[in-house]
């Protein structure tokens, strides 16, 4: 039997009542607009939109603030009271013992659980009050420190998960099982495409300078889970080819290519037909811009006419290929040709031991380029509807992991309280939002829980956490979850 019959026979009643109810639904609405002279655009052919941009493929409930997201993740996680969380009364605290009624049972991680005592570890780092709105910055991070009134911090963050991977994994995805659609593959699913000729959602693993422990960094974490494998985030890599396979191999030409690609589109729209399966033309649309990007990319790529000014904003390491600063300033670029979203991944935040001397470093590779790619996005007048965030997957504890002195020490995981910052696409810049206690352990004021969060960003979107919904096994899918979850209006312009 030719498998595609076969394949017609055993389709179930429920999908031939739904795609029947579909082709019903269809015939009704094009027999309404037609009496009107309506043509619904993705019958009518051509691009839509205008000037190239696509229509949103799900419409925005609010009015949308931010058309586009730049996420720049510290993995490891960021130790909070070494950047952003000033506790100077842990200095009289130093090598004592951490008190029980703070710590309250919480669970540890297999690192520190067996240490015989738990001692306090004072930041090592200066810290002083900047902008209108008195921050409080390390003295790692002075670039960041001159632009704490274009940010809004959120010193409440919390999740559930202690380890790194189901710590970034709920992060990026709302759930610390892997599977699910990751933030940027939602907003690719939500506002679709800027551009004909580039990837709506493009990742990056930016190369630290310093490489003491640097984590699995795992390309499920980019996945479109249960949504259309569309909007699933194309990596970039940073030696080499930027996209595997995006050059044609040796002897032959672009019109050889083409004829290819003519032929595999003739074969899949043939099986589209007799199977139906949507994925088919996900693939085919996939074929079809990575022909496109074969000219893109290298133009996307190729920094040498950016002019001196460009690398006295970003730093001298913006040269680098595979640099945090190169890699943002390729994000600017990529902004600029109508990416939607742009995903960094810096690594080596994990700071187990010898935080002393590996803090300068990682900071050196963020400080002056997120300063830069702010102060660069602001002069474009890109930053009004750009929302960029910044940081880890949980902060780290005020008790030191194995030996301890003043200039030198470890932390753990911790997640009951870490730091974040956003700026521009309709956060409320300048804002200090949350507080934690004295050893920066609990959170005593506003806590914010990474459901709040995602929630918060999808209004930024204009999308209304509740109604941002994909149907999968018959269930209308959110990236919140089902637990409860709250926009922080606090952190809105």
């Amino acid at each position: 039997m030719n498998p595609f019959e076969q394949y017609a026979l055993s389709e179930t009643r429920r999908r031939f009542f739904r795609r029947g109810g579909n082709a019903v639904g269809w015939a009704g609405l094009m027999s309404l607009l037609a009496k009107d002279g309506l043509t619904p655009p993705a019958m009518a052919g051509g691009p839509v939109g205008g000037s190239g941009e696509h229509l949103p493929p799900i419409p925005t409930h609010l009015a949308p603030k931010a058309k586009r997201v730049v996420y720049l993740h510290m993995v490891g996680g960021p130790s909070q009271m070494d950047l952003f969380d000033y506790k100077p009364a842990m200095g009289d605290w130093y090598d004592k013992d951490l008190p029980e009624s703070i710590r309250q049972g919480q669970r540890l991680t297999t690192m520190t659980s067996g240490q015989a005592r738990f001692p306090i570890a004072p930041s090592k780092y200066k810290f002083a009050q900047h902008g209108q709105n008195g921050m409080w910055v390390s003295e790692m991070l002075p670039y960041t420190a001159r632009m704490v009134d274009d940010l809004c911090f959120i010193r409440s963050m919390h999740t559930e998960a202690i380890n790194h991977e189901p710590a970034v994994s709920m992060l990026q995805t709302g759930n610390q099982i892997p599977g699910r659609p990751c933030l940027g593959s939602w907003v690719s699913y939500g506002l679709g495409s800027l551009n004909e000729d580039l990837p709506t959602f493009v990742v990056l693993v930016a190369r630290p300078s310093n490489t003491e422990q640097i984590q699995a960094i795992s390309a499920r974490l980019w996945s479109s889970g249960y949504l259309p494998g569309e909007h699933a985030g194309v990596s970039f890599r940073s030696a080499g080819d930027p996209i595997l396979y995006i050059n044609n191999p040796p002897g032959v030409p672009p019109e050889v290519r083409r004829n290819t690609l003519d032929g595999l589109r003739a074969l899949n729209e043939m099986n589209f037909r007799q199977v139906g399966d949507p994925e088919t033309h996900t693939r085919i649309e996939q074929y079809e811009l990575a022909f496109r990007m074969q000219s893109s990319v290298p133009d996307l790529t190729n920094t040498a006419g950016e002019p001196e000014s460009t690398y006295a904003l970003y730093g001298e390491d913006a040269r680098k290929p595979g640099s945090f600063a190169n890699s943002i300033l390729l994000t600017r670029r990529m902004l600029e040709r109508g990416v939607r979203f742009v995903q960094i991944y810096h690594n080596n935040w994990d700071h187990h031991g010898n935080l002393g001397g590996r803090m300068p470093s990682q900071c050196k590779d963020v400080d002056q380029p997120c300063w830069g790619f702010i102060q660069d996005l602001k002069q474009r007048g890109m930053l009004d509807d750009t929302l960029v965030i910044w940081g880890g997957e949980f902060g780290r504890t005020i008790y030191s992991q194995g030996g301890l002195s003043k200039d030198n020490y470890g932390r753990d995981h911790h997640p009951r309280c870490f730091t974040m910052w956003m700026a521009g696409g309709g956060c409320k810049p300048g804002a200090i939002h949350g507080e934690t206690d004295d050893f920066s352990y609990n959170i005593v004021k506003d806590p914010v829980h990474i459901r709040d969060f995602h929630a918060t960003v999808l209004q930024l979107l204009g999308y209304d956490h509740e109604r941002f919904t994909y149907r999968y096994q018959g269930l209308d899918q959110k990236l919140t979850g089902v637990e409860p979850a709250k926009v922080i209006k606090e952190l809105l312009a």
